[in-house]
């Protein structure tokens, strides 16, 4: 998909003639306090009811259906992320047919971070800026002493997000504003975040045909759900930019952290990543769980993707870090997702 560098994806039909591209937010290019607001508002509830959520259910319980509900939206809205606005939208590890590519736009909106085209305009300015100035979520953005790094830990993890300053979206995602599906899907931002709260109430409503059913599951299925796969995300720019493993060569201090890997659905793989952005594996290495990658590989093998960015063993190996002794570490059959 991409034609240049490892983060602009070229495959969008064209639109607008050429003039000056919509927009694919509600807001401009600065955000305004009522959306600084409604971010605090949308960390700072869940978050509550995942801190709640330990005590409740020691003293409640928890039952079946709301964790089932709580795992299903959450991997729903997780690999709509991993798969659809970082691989494919971002980084275009492979391309997908045009139902595959709406729904992978829906899926990752109803992860509630943020608008399409806002979320891979700051994913790849952090690509070309890693860890450097002008990188938006850089943990090192304010030195490298203890203090420094805890502040920046915070900055990269949550504090970025309320800079009044936008990437702008014109110059880091023009392929996707051009395209009037993708448009409208990141303009309807507000329309898949209530969808994305308001299903698992629903369904648990139904089945248990109680409000407290609907309450339960509007706590777990949305709030707890919620919260957690934000601070899990938000991790990746924060925790796995400041600790973890490098066996591969990358510009940044991305590392590789093991125990975020099932939760992350291999994202914080994140040296690899870093190392080859177009990958459309991260967790190359025995042992290295990456359920993105697996499930591209169903996508592949059902005709739904194609040219998919497999990294090949010798790819893999050109980007490995030589060990004190001068050998590479042994790497898996590269190709197995």
């Amino acid at each position: 998909m991409p034609t240049h560098s490892d983060v602009i994806d070229d495959d969008a039909p064209e639109a607008n003639g050429g003039g000056p591209l919509p927009s694919a937010t509600l807001g401009g290019e600065q955000k305004r306090s009522i959306e600084q607001i409604t971010l605090l508002l949308f960390i700072t509830v869940p978050f509550l009811a995942l801190v709640a959520a330990v005590p409740l259910a020691w003293g409640w319980g928890v039952s079946w259906l709301d964790i089932g509900l709580l795992v299903f939206f959450y991997y729903l809205g997780c690999h709509g992320i991993t798969i659809g606005f970082h691989r494919y939208f971002t980084h275009g590890s492979f391309k997908a047919k045009r139902p595959l590519r709406i729904a992978l736009a829906i899926a990752g909106s109803m992860a509630v971070e943020g608008p399409l085209v806002r979320w891979v305009a700051d994913h790849r300015k952090h690509h070309k800026f890693s860890d450097a100035e002008g990188d938006p979520h850089s943990p090192w953005r304010y030195g490298e002493t203890v203090p420094a790094l805890l502040k920046g830990l915070w900055w990269a993890h949550i504090g970025w997000m309320f800079d009044e300053e936008q990437t702008p979206q014109d110059k880091y995602a023009p392929d996707l504003i051009k395209d009037g599906a993708i448009r409208t899907i990141s303009r309807q931002f507000v329309l898949w975040t209530a969808l994305s709260l308001l299903l698992p109430p629903l369904i648990g409503g139904l089945v248990t045909m109680s409000w407290w059913g609907a309450f339960t599951a509007l706590f777990w299925g949305s709030l707890v759900r919620v919260a957690l796969l934000h601070h899990v995300t938000w991790s990746i720019n924060s925790i796995c930019h400041a600790v973890g493993k490098r066996p591969f060569k990358s510009r940044d201090r991305s590392g590789n952290v093991w125990w975020l890997a099932v939760l992350s659905c291999g994202e914080s793989w994140h040296n690899l990543h870093h190392a080859d952005p177009t990958s459309a594996r991260h967790g190359v290495e025995r042992g290295q769980l990456d359920s993105s990658a697996r499930i591209i590989r169903w996508f592949e093998r059902l005709g739904w993707a194609h040219d998919v960015r497999w990294p090949s063993r010798s790819r893999i190996d050109s980007r490995r870090n030589d060990d004190g002794n001068g050998s590479r570490r042994r790497t898996v059959r590269a190709d197995a997702a």
